[in-house]
């Protein structure tokens, strides 16, 4: 059970971001902020909406995905790295607040008070993941890196935390901080973080696409579904602390023993 206390060895929870934790993607989500701060113009903007709508409705295999990688990259070549920080920075609580999955919220509240590290695990890049993983708590981000010179992105990418890459990720993070993955915990909704699912002992698929809901039937992985997206602000009762790391612990304290009767009730629902 989720709730069991941890295993001698030091555990952790890998969570992927987009329609996992967050119900759209976390890049694309930004794009009004950045149309009206000169970053996008409107035909880049109507793109980035068409983009999340695919997205939305089906998914995204492993082509669309690098289609998507190829033309974000390209769009945000020249961008002045420090404006596109301070835009998340000013617009995250109105953009990501509304689309947080309160499921998983309680998830990583469970997490924690279980011991567990909470690591997210995103393609998405550094300067999106990195402020919403600290106001959700998270004690570690992985996510793409893009190359900077001079303040701004060459358009290169130093990293790109995708698919296989992101087992790699999880495995090095085990090495470095002494994480027993066997009783480790991993959540996606695509079959394109099979190899991250598989390299930990207990693999949930979370709003799978199809082709991740037949491996995770295959595999006998449990299957969640996510869809209660609450203001994080609506959480906690209106009280909205100064800085986000403070208001998700707030969050995780409050959610914890709701959650766990929550999670209760899933898996007997998913037994039955």
């Amino acid at each position: 059970m989720l709730g069991d206390v941890a295993p001698a060895g030091r555990t952790a929870a890998f969570f992927d971001l987009d329609k996992t934790i967050i119900a759209k993607s976390s890049v694309l989500a930004f794009g009004r902020p950045f149309y009206q701060n000169g970053l996008l113009n409107r035909r880049a903007v109507l793109r980035s909406a068409y983009a999340q709508f695919m997205f939305a409705l089906a998914g995204a295999d492993n082509d669309q995905i690098e289609r998507m990688r190829a033309y974000l990259t390209s769009m945000c070549t020249g961008w002045d790295v420090a404006q596109v920080r301070d835009i998340v920075s000013e617009t995250l609580h109105d953009i990501i607040d509304p689309i947080v999955y309160d499921e998983a919220v309680e998830l990583i509240a469970m997490h924690k008070a279980a011991g567990r590290d909470v690591v997210i695990v995103s393609t998405s890049g550094e300067e999106v993941v990195t402020p919403i993983g600290a106001m959700l708590g998270a004690d570690h981000v992985v996510a793409t890196r893009m190359v900077v010179a001079d303040g701004h992105y060459t358009g290169e990418i130093e990293r790109y935390t995708y698919g296989p890459e992101k087992a790699v990720a999880v495995l090095q993070l085990a090495d470095e901080r002494g994480y027993d993955l066997s009783g480790s915990y991993a959540y996606s909704d695509s079959a394109t973080d099979v190899p991250m699912l598989e390299s930990v002992g207990h693999p949930y698929a979370v709003n799978a696409d199809r082709a991740l809901r037949k491996i995770a039937a295959e595999r006998q992985w449990p299957l969640l579904t996510f869809s209660n997206a609450v203001p994080l602000r609506e959480r906690i009762s209106g009280f909205r602390p100064e800085h986000p790391v403070t208001a998700a612990t707030v969050v995780g304290a409050g959610v914890a023993a709701a959650g766990l009767v929550w999670y209760s009730a899933r898996r007997r629902a998913s037994r039955a």
